[in-house]
């Protein structure tokens, strides 16, 4: 079981609002309804999981930055890390050239996540290896973004989320032979499962078979996962 697991929560943001993320069919997102907080303002949702959940870390997808090569949604990240003092932003505003994500790093916002569906080569996560967090994405089998990105781990830093988008929100279990493979390929990098965990028995196969952590959003609105830390190995239902 590995030492130091994270839970990570989740907040996908879309026109300044939290919306409920469902098999990575971003343009049906709709406003999320929660029992965490009134309404979808992303503080207020951001307030609300790390309540629910204990949490070093929270996830922060910009949708609009990735579906539309919008600027990152900067007022909606410095109410979150506002909302949340203590806690490290992990921020995916679709990042794709060098300006963009150091712009971004002078902010102090948080570390970036630059994801393969957004890269046309290796250079921006080569360069930045020792600043950013790398998403290695698929959706449906389909492996998003250039092929270097998937099949040479040397491209990659050290902490590297493994997105399912197609099991996001659909109650499908993390995708464990994936992340089988990956551990194989660079047994050194931290790897973190998204999409598909529904429970605390997910959690806990994910930490036998030696995942870094997961990042949550579901789970933890519908209550399923509650309390607990991000790094004493017990169950969190």
């Amino acid at each position: 079981m590995a030492d130091g697991f994270e839970i990570i929560p989740v907040i996908d943001l879309r026109h300044a609002t939290v919306v409920r993320a469902r098999a990575g069919d971003r343009a049906s997102y709709a406003p999320i309804v929660t029992p965490l907080a009134k309404g979808s303002a992303p503080a207020d949702v951001a307030r609300g999981l790390l309540t629910a959940v204990t949490a070093r870390i929270l996830y922060v997808a910009d949708l609009d930055a990735i579906i539309d090569r919008a600027p990152p949604d900067l007022t909606s990240l410095r109410a979150i890390a506002a909302a949340c003092p203590g806690t490290t932003l992990w921020v995916d505003a679709g990042f794709a050239e060098a300006a963009m994500l150091d712009a971004f790093l002078r902010e102090g916002l948080g570390r970036p996540v630059i994801g393969s569906e957004s890269q046309t080569d290796a250079g921006l996560v080569r360069a930045h290896r020792d600043r950013a967090v790398f998403s290695l994405d698929t959706r449906g089998g389909e492996r998003l973004g250039p092929a270097v990105l998937h099949e040479e781990p040397a491209q990659w830093p050290r902490d590297v989320i493994v997105m399912t988008l197609g099991r996001i929100g659909v109650g499908a279990g993390p995708d464990l032979d994936r992340l089988a493979e990956l551990a194989t390929a660079s047994p050194a990098t931290r790897l973190y499962a998204a999409g598909g965990v529904r429970g605390p028995a997910d959690l806990e196969a994910l930490r036998r078979q030696g995942a870094a952590g997961a990042l949550v959003a579901s789970a933890i609105h519908d209550g399923v996962i509650r309390g607990g830390g991000s790094h004493d190995g017990v169950s969190r239902g």
